[in-house]
Order: C-alpha cells, then sequence, then structure tokens
C-alpha cells in the first residue's frame, strides 16, 4: 500500500496485479509505505477502513481517494496458479504442480476451498464499506498506460517501471464447460471488471 498525504490517495496492493513494480518506483515519493507483512501490505477495503483510514481522518481531518487495479478474473487465477507453481512451491501444501488450471479453478469455486486456491477475491478485496469507504479509481491491470498516465499526471513523476514478482510463463486455458460455469458463478467479478473504463 502506498500513501500520498498531499494528494489525498491510497493506492491499494491487489495481489497478482503488478502492483509491487509501481511500488518500487514510487517508494521515494510515497508518504507512507507499507510492504511488509502481507497483510497488511495487501489490505483490502475492510482493513484499509478499520485500520489506516482513521489515523488520517481522526489526526488530520483528511480523507483519501483509494484506487486499486483489477485484473481479468480468469488472468487473475491464472497468475495465481502459475505463482504457485515457482520451483521453490515443490513440495509445499499451496503448490499447484499436482493440478491443472481447470482442477484449480473447480477447486476455488468450491465453498470450503483448499490451500492450494484459497487466493482471496478481486470483488471482495474492492468491497465497500457501510460506511461509504470504497475505491474512487478502478484501473485494469491490462490498461497499463491508462494506470502509469494517472499516476504520472495526479503525483507529478515520471514512471521508470520493471516488472517484479512475476509469475512463471505457461500457456493457461480453461475448457468451455469450467470457464462458463466460472463466469456464470462470479458473474458479478466480470461485471465489475466490464466496467472499468
Amino acid at each position: 500500500m502506498l500513501i500520498f498525504f498531499k494528494e489525498r490517495l491510497a493506492f491499494l496492493s491487489m495481489p497478482k496485479t503488478g502492483t509491487t513494480a509501481y511500488e518500487t518506483a514510487l517508494a521515494s515519493r510515497a508518504d507512507m509505505v507499507i510492504s511488509e507483512p502481507p497483510m497488511l501490505k495487501h489490505a483490502p477495503v475492510y482493513r484499509y477502513n478499520r485500520f489506516v483510514r482513521p489515523m488520517f481522518l481522526k489526526v488530520c481531518d483528511v480523507e483519501l481517494e483509494l484506487m486499486c487495479v483489477m485484473r481479468e478474473p480468469i488472468s487473475w487465477l491464472g497468475s495465481w496458479y502459475r505463482y504457485r507453481r515457482r520451483p521453490f512451491m515443490q513440495g509445499k501444501p499451496n503448490a499447484t504442480f499436482h493440478v491443472s488450471f481447470d482442477e484449480f479453478v473447480l477447486a476455488y469455486m468450491k465453498g470450503n476451498k483448499p490451500g492450494f486456491a484459497d487466493v482471496g477475491s478481486q470483488l471482495n478485496f474492492m468491497a465497500p464499506q457501510p460506511n461509504g469507504t470504497k475505491i474512487t479509481h478502478y484501473f485494469r491491470y491490462e490498461d497499463q498506460a491508462r494506470l502509469r498516465n494517472f499516476l504520472q499526471e495526479r503525483l507529478d513523476v515520471h514512471l521508470d517501471l520493471r516488472r517484479e514478482n512475476v509469475s512463471p510463463q505457461m500457456e493457461l486455458s480453461l475448457s468451455p464447460d469450467v470457464e462458463e460455469r466460472f463466469r456464470r458463478k462470479f458473474s458479478e467479478e466480470f461485471i465489475l471488471y466490464d466496467s472499468i473504463a
């Protein structure tokens, strides 16, 4: 998570959306960088609302705008699947070497997910809170130019980005049946993603 106080902006760090590269590029420009532990680095809206927002609201009487990057839902799961196939994951309970991508997505769709498929939810990460705390600026992972331009303009910086924390490369696709079931069950994720300009 990156906080830019003067610009009244908090950049929430959705896992598997390339935000580590922005954190590296903007760390020296930010007023606050939360890079560890992962539960705070990747704090969703509800955790921001509970722990970070009160600090600025009560001490500084300031409300920050929230920005977040969302990835196309199947691509997002594909990134998690590939990430959990990194060499050092061999033999670990959350590794995905033993399952196909179809099996991974089917496991993700279960109510009681096995550990290897328990990767959270983009929709839940960005869910608005009852007090009105919500994402102000949505960006698609697939539209890096719009994200980069927004940050350069808002923060008056030039960004030099490097790829970081990249999942292993491999071609992935879902069988038509699994994809249709996933799109139906998680239709709200696709509706939100499709609504981002």
